[in-house]
């Protein structure tokens, strides 16, 4: 928990190895280590990440964590922002675009590395789900939304994913008294 908390204290781009910190797209991940190298004659620092979820390693360039969006985790007092997406009603989940622009509009909300974005796809799309059968490429951004989501607020909260998940369907089935659903039949 002390690593975790210093990492909040410090700006993104100043990570540690034992720091956890999310990479846009990819999720929670630890830094393992931070190394130079010597690429085209010239000494370049990197860190080397390791994603949580499925063990990838990524070396993200120091000069570069800003334009990749690498940033620490939340910390638990953001998960209600997170909750409150969540529940919030769109007026319109049929709208009239098309679903490729659709799905380039969510893939960038995925890519910009805030979890309040990811929050929004997938309330988004689960929502759309209840309602019609998705597309392959919208069931793929549905997982993808909520692995993100499930995995930095259970890390943010140092709580379970079943519990996690378990809050947040609840949003959805109405089963907390604040549920988006309407007069649902099961």
């Amino acid at each position: 928990m002390a690593v975790k908390a210093h990492a909040k204290e410090r700006l993104s781009g100043e990570f540690q190895a034992g720091d956890l910190a999310v990479y846009p797209a990819h999720g929670v991940g630890r830094i393992e280590s931070v190394e130079s190298r010597l690429i085209n004659g010239t000494q370049h620092d990197f860190y080397i990440m390791k994603i949580l979820d499925n063990a990838m390693v990524i070396m993200i360039p120091t000069i570069n964590v800003k334009s990749v969006g690498l940033r620490t985790v939340i910390n638990e007092n953001e998960v209600p922002g997170i909750y409150k997406v969540l529940k919030e009603k769109k007026d319109d989940i049929h709208d009239n675009q098309t679903w490729n622009r659709r799905y380039k509009e969510y893939m960038d909300k995925i890519k910009s590395g805030s979890l309040f974005d990811v929050a929004e796809v997938f309330r988004d799309l689960y929502c759309l789900k209840l309602t019609k059968d998705l597309s392959f490429g919208e069931r793929k951004l549905l997982d993808t939304s909520k692995n993100l989501l499930l995995r930095e607020i259970c890390t943010a909260l140092e709580k379970d994913e079943t519990d996690v998940w378990q809050t947040i369907e609840d949003f959805f089935t109405g089963s907390n008294g604040n549920g988006s659903s309407e007069g649902s039949s099961s």
